[in-house]
């Protein structure tokens, strides 16, 4: 599996690109100072390096997206998982169903992911 390991501010940039792309540069800088607040030299500085590691690509001026938003986002929340709950899924459920009811239609559906990710 690939390796997409984001800080917070280039996750934030991705969903900026994510929500947007294909997107020219021009037009990316304003999304970034209106959305994030970031100046266009911090814009660029982030997608250069985001180009680098191949999660995007900026050619004539229009940014376009490489990394799959679901493979960047199941990395992330997997690294949350590890980082704050020592890779204990229960733990992590537990902690976010803490004061939390679910409709029974979000139970059943708990349950079938549950059911389709089980060993043999």
């Amino acid at each position: 599996m690939e390796q997409y390991h984001l800080c917070d501010s280039e996750y934030r940039f991705m969903q900026v690109v994510w929500a947007s792309a294909p997107v020219g540069s021009g037009r990316l800088v304003e999304l970034c100072r209106e959305q994030l607040g970031w100046k266009k030299s911090t814009t660029y500085t982030v997608l250069k390096k985001l180009c680098g590691r191949g999660l995007l690509r900026n050619e004539n001026s229009t940014v376009t997206v490489l990394a799959p938003r679901e493979a960047v986002t199941a990395e992330a929340a997997g690294e949350f998982v590890d980082k704050a709950f020592g890779g204990s899924l229960p733990g992590f459920l537990t902690a976010f169903m803490s004061g939390r009811r679910l409709s029974a239609q979000e139970a059943e559906e708990l349950k079938r992911l549950i059911d389709a990710h089980k060993e043999g």
